[in-house]
């Protein structure tokens, strides 16, 4: 059985100009370790939290694609999944793609222009810890053109969605216990440009999971007009960490960039960063927001 329910995130990793500082930022802020990159895969680089992996990071085979965190959901069938791409209006930039025998990828571009990854697993089934500091945590879908990604995410993966409105009605704690937290440009706090703003968020839920917040996997976000207008549509990527200022302190000093100051939120704090090459990625302390007990899709 797989690890991951179909729809569910399974993996991130981050393609950086320089691989080696990227594994020494990630390696001081989280305490990551790393293993020995293949060559074949391009020095794809597996990051480790406590013997466990968690992402991986990788030089950028072209100097023009973006420096940016990626992120995978977990599909049972990526031919399948890819189909459904493609007939709900996305585009694939890579065709379903065996990576040795770790499994098979798909990339593509939803409708509102925000590049994501599809994973069947092969031996690498995704990660082996999350929802703990020095992992993964949350997803939010940032977006312009919030009609169509939710029709779209709902066509491809059978997500449920719950429309949530500005954070002060909200109440709960999202994916039992494990959710970071709106990424607060959109859902109602001071966004990358300090500047106050409205929520329009929606959580996902996998398909055959109640439409309720306590099993949210992720969140769509719309980008309204104080956000820049040469940011793309994107997603952004949480981890959980024991501290948030200290962290935001940490990567401050590792030469990265603080997107907003930290925030308190009914899910934990939280503070949005850029790595030391230009990543986007947040983190979040959750320690009093609940319990740590995460929405596997297993």
């Amino acid at each position: 059985m797989a690890a991951f329910a179909e729809g569910v995130p399974c993996w991130v990793d981050a393609m950086l100009p320089d691989l080696e500082a990227g594994k020494r930022f990630y390696g001081e802020l989280f305490g990551w370790t790393f293993g020995a990159g293949e060559p074949r895969y391009g020095h794809y680089t597996q990051a480790f939290h406590g013997g466990r992996n968690v992402a991986a990071l990788a030089a950028k085979p072209d100097g023009r694609m973006p420096t940016v965190w990626n992120i995978y959901f977990a599909a049972q069938d990526a031919a399948a999944t890819a189909a459904r791409i493609r007939a709900a209006g996305g585009q694939l930039i890579t065709e379903p793609m065996p990576i040795g025998d770790f499994g098979v990828m798909v990339t593509a571009v939803d409708p509102g222009g925000a590049v994501f990854g599809v994973w069947q697993a092969g031996s690498h089934p995704g990660f082996e810890e999350r929802g703990t500091p020095g992992s993964y945590g949350w997803i939010e879908l940032r977006t312009r053109d919030p009609e169509r990604v939710d029709a779209f995410y709902r066509a491809v993966f059978g997500y449920g969605t719950v429309r949530l409105g500005k954070e002060r009605e909200l109440g709960g704690q999202p994916g039992e216990g494990e959710r970071p937290g709106e990424e607060r440009g959109p859902s109602g706090g001071a966004g990358v440009d300090g500047r106050r703003q409205e929520a329009d968020i929606v959580f996902w839920t996998p398909r055959g999971k109640p439409a309720e917040p306590g099993h949210a996997i992720g969140a769509r976000a719309t980008m309204g007009d104080r956000f820049p207008a040469e940011m793309p549509a994107h997603f952004l990527t949480y981890f959980v960490v024991a501290n948030c200022d200290e962290v935001a302190r940490r990567a401050h000093a590792l030469g990265g960039r603080l997107l907003n100051d930290p925030e308190d939120t009914p899910y934990g704090r939280f503070v949005a960063l850029a790595d030391n090459q230009g990543a986007h990625f947040a983190v979040v302390d959750t320690s009093g927001a609940g319990s740590s007990r995460t929405e596997s899709g297993a």
